[in-house]
């Protein structure tokens, strides 16, 4: 159950026995069906989640419409960092885009492995510069791209993804209605030809 888990957080660090022994008994088993929310606006990010699997989508309301921002998938972690760290209410939606099974570890409990192990800031610090570089790369995209440029990000960031992905959620992140995406996905085809 937390071999991926380990895995990854033996990439940013050598974890002697009983750092691994506090993750696992920290990191507890939740399920998400698809359609649920991990986090909702105006909830406090109580939680960080890491996917063993299944698919999330991160969205706000922007003029009363989802507007969606990015995706994340197995082996990666998520949470409303900034709302986790500060204790404040959320703007952001987590929401399941397929069944998914995390492994969910409290504020408390990550403030007790950053406190009690050698490796438990690096771990941390080295999570949270991951998802800020992730965050960041976003953000200037929806500043810096049309809407045609926004679409070849998420087929170059995403590709793994894309038969996964329902393709309103597609058009949402790229900032489109459903019919102007096909609209800008036909032009691409035809463009190649």
């Amino acid at each position: 159950m937390y071999a991926a888990l380990l895995d990854l957080l033996r990439h940013i660090a050598v974890l002697d026995e009983e750092e691994e022994a506090l993750i696992k008994t920290s990191f507890k088993p939740r399920t998400l069906a698809k359609g649920d929310f991990f986090l909702k606006t105006g909830e406090i990010s109580q939680q960080i989640g890491f996917i063993q699997s299944g698919l999330v989508r991160y969205f706000v309301y922007k003029n009363e419409e989802e507007s969606t921002f990015i995706f994340t998938k197995e082996n990666e972690f998520i949470a409303d960092y900034q709302s986790f760290n500060q204790n404040t209410p959320t703007i952001q939606n987590i929401q399941a885009i397929e069944n998914c099974e995390l492994l969910v570890i409290e504020h408390s409990d990550v403030q007790h492995i950053f406190n009690n192990t050698k490796n438990g800031n690096l771990l941390g610090r080295i999570i949270i510069e991951h998802r800020f570089e992730v965050m960041v790369n976003q953000l200037l995209s929806i500043y810096l791209q049309n809407q045609e440029e926004r679409y070849k990000h998420f087929v170059v960031t995403y590709a793994e993804l894309t038969q996964r992905i329902p393709q309103y959620l597609i058009a949402s992140y790229v900032g489109v209605k459903p019919e102007s995406l096909s609209r800008i996905r036909k032009r691409l085809v035809k463009n190649v030809s």
